[in-house]
């Protein structure tokens, strides 16, 4: 197709913006601190805006409006686990983990257990988890530029490709932190007024909106689940939306780019109160967008539903609000894609290559060239499997890492902080037996063997996370006397309270 010149300008504009956030950013990127954490100097409204930038991703703004259009009610309760594992994140770990973190997660886990191996697979999982939600956002950014400029799928997703290694490799956090919040502006303001629009089309009678809805719709959006996520399905998914989310790499990072605890805790603080607003939009949207065009005009746009916002928006305000609508869209799988290259590229050059391979002698200029050159790796891995993946809703791709995440970051992460007998052995068979069991169920499952899968769910997190927490058990209750190396539970727990170690 043809783009409109609009449509071109709005998504030129988004790309000079963000770049040039990356050359301000990149002049101040010089050391290993400034990259990966922004030098521990956001403060607490800056980093909560952020924390909502990396959350409202392209998998919650089209993906679930998608759900929420062609699956109904369903498709809430991807939103309501979100704002329940940030109040996890809130009241349970924000505040040790900035005590005891400094640059990755994998850090947070040596502040116990000074083991190789411990952090060699913290890593390696890290890795796994971006690369899965990365494809999600690679795979809405190619769906949305190719429909919009006219170029083929594949090439819209390399140019996103290039864009995020170009963010990581040259401005570093503090470049990903100020794109997320202005992302986040954008994407609250562009919501709002899509909300306003929508109920505009309904006198602002709610219930009016939700009876046409009902009537409109080829299945019956409020009293079945359509196929999507029958019986424990849908409850696997709450788990994994609400234990997932808590501990994704790309949100937990986060912490580490504040002063202090405190401030750890106000952004999450502001993290909450603006995720819930933009919540309780996103139903108008999705519901909207099944009452105004219709499933079936969404369903013909795109099979899983990833445009069915920007198709209510040029219903609403015609090409001139598809297009900004659009290019919000565009401007927030950016954001998140710079945020997810920043966690991965960090597992990789701070745990495997500063700590492992050189034994944490490498200088800070050796940890930020082996940081941009991962980004930039990453950045490659990840085009290459969103290329098979056109088809797919994102949001459900999204589940996939938060599944994982789930199974083998949450069990260790809550018995580090509270199980005194958790030692270095059981660190590893958790991850291990966590990681390695929610992907093999996975590829095992319906989702991707369809009517010949081995196991019944999905997303199979009502096991694998219990297989998390039992190989920490096991791991532990077989393990041999403590390594000398292992610092006691008290030191530890002294350090996650006060940010101090005991001398």
């Amino acid at each position: 197709m043809n783009a409109d010149p609009i449509t071109i300008a709005i998504f030129v504009a988004v790309i000079a913006l963000t770049l040039g956030i990356t050359a301000w950013a990149g002049r101040r990127n010089r050391t290993a601190s400034s990259h990966y954490v922004a030098g521990g100097q956001i403060t607490g409204w800056q980093n909560g805006l952020a924390i909502v930038g990396d959350l409202l991703s392209a998998s919650t703004f089209l993906g679930v409006a998608g759900l929420l259009a062609l699956q109904g009610v369903y498709g809430f309760y991807l939103l309501a686990g979100g704002l329940v594992a940030f109040l996890l994140v809130l009241l349970l770990v924000a505040e040790p983990l900035r005590n005891l973190g400094r640059f990755t997660v994998a850090d947070v886990l040596s502040s116990r257990f000074r083991s190789r191996g411990v952090r060699a697979v913290m890593a390696v999982n890290t890795l796994i988890v971006t690369i899965f939600y990365m494809i999600a956002q690679l795979v809405g950014a190619g769906v949305l530029i190719s429909l919009l400029v006219g170029i083929p799928y594949w090439t819209a997703v390399s140019v996103v490709g290039v864009l995020m290694a170009v963010y990581i490799t040259v401005g570093g956090m503090l470049a990903t932190t100020w794109i997320q919040i202005v992302k986040a502006v954008m994407l609250l303001a562009a919501m709002a007024f899509l909300v306003v629009l929508t109920l505009a089309r309904f006198d602002f009678d709610v219930v009016a909106m939700f009876s046409a809805v009902e009537a409109s719709a080829a299945n019956d959006l409020f009293s079945r689940a359509s196929g999507l996520l029958p019986g424990l399905e849908l409850v696997s998914v709450a788990v994994a939306q609400v234990l997932g989310t808590a501990a994704l790499p790309h949100i937990l990072i986060r912490f580490f780019t504040v002063p202090d605890a405190q401030v750890a805790r106000k952004s999450m603080s502001v993290a909450l109160w603006v995720l819930g607003l933009a919540f309780l939009a996103m139903p108008f949207i999705g519901y909207g967008a099944a009452a105004l065009v219709g499933q079936v005009q969404v369903r013909a746009a795109n099979s899983a539903g990833n445009l069915a916002a920007p198709q209510l928006a040029e219903l609403l305000g015609g090409p001139v609000l598809f297009a900004v609508i659009a290019a919000v869209a565009f401007a927030t799988i950016l954001a998140v894609v710079a945020g997810l290259v920043i966690a991965g590229s960090g597992a990789v050059a701070h745990d495997l290559y500063s700590s492992l391979w050189r034994k944490g002698r490498a200088t800070d200029a050796e940890q930020v060239r082996a940081g941009r050159i991962a980004a930039i790796g990453i950045a490659l891995v990840s085009i290459v499997l969103a290329l098979g993946a056109q088809n797919t809703n994102i949001a459900l791709l999204a589940l996939m890492a938060v599944v994982v995440a789930a199974s083998a970051n949450v069990p260790v992460l809550v018995l580090l902080l509270f199980w005194p007998r958790l030692t270095t052995r059981g660190a590893i068979t958790g991850i291990t037996a966590g990681l390695v069991s929610s992907v093999v169920l996975v590829l095992v499952g319906p989702g991707v063997m369809g009517d010949a899968a081995l196991f019944p769910l999905s997303y199979p997190t009502l096991v694998s996370v219990p297989l998390g927490f039992l190989g920490c058990y096991l791991g532990t209750r077989f393990s041999g006397p403590r390594p000398p190396t292992e610092a006691p539970f008290e030191d530890m727990h002294v350090q996650a309270t006060t940010g101090r170690t005991l001398v």
